[in-house]
């Protein structure tokens, strides 16, 4: 009987095999979030369906490339790694110089904390955001994901995101602009607005959240158009044709 090696097997094998384990490591790294940032390896496991033989030797390759660190307590969570590549990530967009002048003066103007949303696959992600000088105030940081079916980005991601889109969602793409009141957490409202590239493609939504005995429905009203012009100065500059965006805030005001 011959012995097969490494070498005797074929490269589609080889191939598929590795394809899988990097699957499998990018599925425990997907099993973290922001309500769960330390996980059991009995928890990765139930979240990933793996077992847990293939979770720990994957999880020590992870562990040595900066992936993931273990405490001592024997929980995981996520290591500087993943850090350094949504930093890459952010550094990639030319829309940093360009949009984060604009939070710090919606931040100075309103006195709210100002962000700038991204969706990803059905998420959305906190791509920059500028807090305002009080103590009180809605904290979120970059990197921060959130469910896409809430709040008032997640309104306009939505809406100007996808071909068809639902009835509740046309207004807002006929106004380019949402609002949300205690949608994600109750005591938070927020306003919302696109902001469109030359292609008119969506590259984000340009957002102002802060506590609802603040935001109340009078001020986000008040707030629209302010928000409006800035989300039609930034996709004036990324090369969009912002002629319908400036009918919806003539027609708003």
């Amino acid at each position: 009987m011959t012995n097969l090696s490494n070498e005797d097997l074929g490269s589609d094998d080889k191939q598929n095999s590795g394809v899988a384990a990097v699957d499998r490591a990018l599925l425990i790294l997907a099993s973290f979030d922001i309500e769960n940032p330390s996980l059991s390896l009995a928890e990765i496991s139930r979240r990933t369906k793996l077992y847990k033989s293939t979770i720990l030797r994957l999880l020590n390759s992870l562990e040595r490339h900066g992936y993931i660190r273990k405490s001592t307590d024997g929980l995981y969570s996520l290591s500087i790694m993943p850090l350094k590549l949504a930093r890459i990530y952010q550094n990639s967009f030319n829309l940093k110089d360009i949009i984060y002048p604009i939070l710090e003066k919606i931040s100075e103007e309103t006195g709210e904390t100002s962000s700038f949303y991204i969706l990803d696959n059905e998420s959305r992600v906190v791509l920059f955001r500028i807090e305002p000088v009080r103590s009180v105030k809605v904290s979120i940081s970059e990197g921060d994901v959130f469910p896409v079916n809430v709040g008032a980005s997640g309104k306009i991601l939505s809406a100007f995101s996808k071909k068809q889109i639902v009835a509740k969602l046309e207004p807002i793409k006929e106004n380019y602009w949402a609002s949300s009141f205690g949608e994600r957490d109750p005591e938070t409202s927020s306003l919302s607005v696109p902001v469109l590239d030359g292609s008119q493609h969506l590259q984000g939504a340009l957002t102002i959240s802060g506590p609802s005995e603040r935001l109340t429905n009078e001020t986000i009203n008040s707030y629209i158009p302010h928000l409006m012009k800035y989300g039609i100065t930034i996709s004036k500059q990324l090369g969009a044709n912002t002629m319908l965006y400036e009918h919806a805030l003539k027609n708003h005001s």
